[in-house]
């Protein structure tokens, strides 16, 4: 359903040039008509909804019961970073936040994590971007486990595509669920983008162009 929030969040997507449309190849080589790259969110009045947004998310679904927030790198770093300091001013909850090295710093204070170490009995949540097929969440679940037994329960994304990984029949929300019972929540979905779309006159080209290849690659009810 297209609430207020999230019409507000599409719109802000759209403004900042972060939701584009035309063909782009994807990591799973299809062709895709639209594309989210939260990169270009770069002022400081866009981070400040998107880090308000997250936050609302996670005030939502998990509360304060959470040690520690995780930004996988490189765009889960700044979301982290921004929904931590969200989260303290618009609920109060303070929580410190980390990230990853793609290399380990063999220098200075050394290890692949930056920010808060992670302890055994930590429950851990994640910031991404978008979710495709759980590639980077296998990547960085290994470096987290290997810093702590640390539980990572939940994942907060802006754009869920609700696109089938590969022939498993399942949405990578729902595969990451199954595999390693993590829930990801999103701010919004390709459906609530659809429908903003819709109700906001957009070309009705690139509207078909969209079902199709929602016919084709997700799992939802059009």
């Amino acid at each position: 359903m297209l609430t207020a929030e999230k019409t507000a969040f599409i719109k802000l997507m759209q403004d900042a040039g972060v939701l584009l449309f035309g063909d782009f190849t994807l990591k799973s080589g299809r062709q895709s008509p639209y594309f989210c790259n939260l990169g270009n969110f770069r002022t400081g009045q866009q981070l400040d909804f998107l880090g308000k947004a997250y936050a609302a998310q996670i005030h939502r679904f998990v509360g304060a019961d959470f040690h520690a927030l995780f930004g996988p790198a490189y765009k889960g770093i700044p979301l982290a970073a921004v929904t931590a300091a969200a989260l303290y001013r618009e609920y109060g909850i303070d929580r410190p936040y980390c990230f990853d090295r793609k290399e380990a710093k063999d220098h200075g204070e050394g290890g692949k994590l930056v920010g808060y170490q992670p302890q055994d009995g930590d429950r851990l949540i994640l910031t991404e971007d978008v979710i495709t097929a759980g590639t980077a969440l296998r990547e960085v679940l290994p470096v987290l486990q290997a810093q702590a037994n640390v539980t990572v329960t939940d994942m907060f994304i802006a754009v869920d595509r609700m696109e089938k990984v590969g022939d498993t029949g399942k949405t990578a929300v729902q595969q990451v669920r199954d595999e390693f019972g993590i829930a990801v929540h999103a701010c919004v979905t390709i459906a609530d983008i659809y429908d903003y779309l819709q109700a906001h006159g957009t070309d009705a080209d690139l509207l078909k162009r969209m079902a199709h290849y929602r016919l084709q690659f997700t799992i939802e009810s059009l």
